[in-house]
């Protein structure tokens, strides 16, 4: 299949506006502005004259309003001008209440000072005070605990010497019955026995007599 025929046929615009014909009036043309209305010369004058005239008119209302208002700007001045003597009096009179004022609180601050100087003194007394009651009680509540503890270690030590003492007490009586039986024995067996019983109860004798004497120096060193 062939291509499709696009072309359009041209046509001349210059043409076209002849073949129209002239285009219509649809508004005023130069010949309606030239051919225009126009007044006289003696009615340009007579013009002039009624504008000069509406400017006289417009100058001397102007002048009286500028004279009314010279007569209240001079009324307004002096009214802030007896208004401003009477704001610098008011202000004369609050600057001297303000120095009375500062004198009576300096007065005031200086004895607060005071009173504040004499109660901080005073509240340092007491402190000091205090500190010596609270140092007083700690040396006292020291005083106890050594006093206690010292109770404590002596009823300590007079618990072990008794424990001591009991054991010892407790070794004697036994020793004692070992003795007194071997005694019993020897007694009833014969002489040679007899005698190594004999040395067995000086050999108990004299353990006994030295572990006396190594308690009571044990005693003497505790207290």
């Amino acid at each position: 299949m062939g291509k499709r025929d696009n072309r359009v046929a041209y046509m001349n615009p210059i043409a076209m506006a002849r073949a129209r014909g002239p285009a219509q009036n649809s508004g005023p043309t130069i010949q309606d502005y030239l051919n225009r209305p126009r007044p006289t010369w003696e009615e340009v004058k007579e013009q002039l004259e009624k504008k000069k005239k509406g400017s006289r008119a417009l100058a001397e209302f102007e002048e009286k309003m500028n004279e009314n208002w010279r007569k209240e700007l001079e009324k307004h001045r002096e009214k802030l001008m007896g208004g401003n003597e009477s704001s610098s009096k008011k202000k004369e009179k609050k600057k001297k209440e303000k120095k009375k004022s500062n004198r009576l609180s300096s007065s005031s601050s200086s004895s607060s000072s005071s009173d504040s100087s004499s109660s901080s003194s005073d509240s340092e007394d007491e402190d000091k005070k205090q500190g010596k009651k609270r140092r007083k009680k700690k040396y006292r509540s020291s005083r106890k605990s050594s006093a206690s503890s010292t109770s404590e270690s002596e009823s300590d030590s007079k618990d072990s010497t008794k424990k001591k003492r009991s054991k010892e007490d407790y070794e004697k009586e036994k020793e004692g019955k070992n003795h007194h039986r071997k005694r019993k024995k020897a007694d009833r067996g014969d002489g040679p026995l007899s005698s190594e019983s004999l040395s067995e109860s000086d050999q108990t004798e004299e353990v006994q007599a030295k572990k006396k004497k190594n308690s009571e120096e044990k005693e003497k060193t505790a207290r």
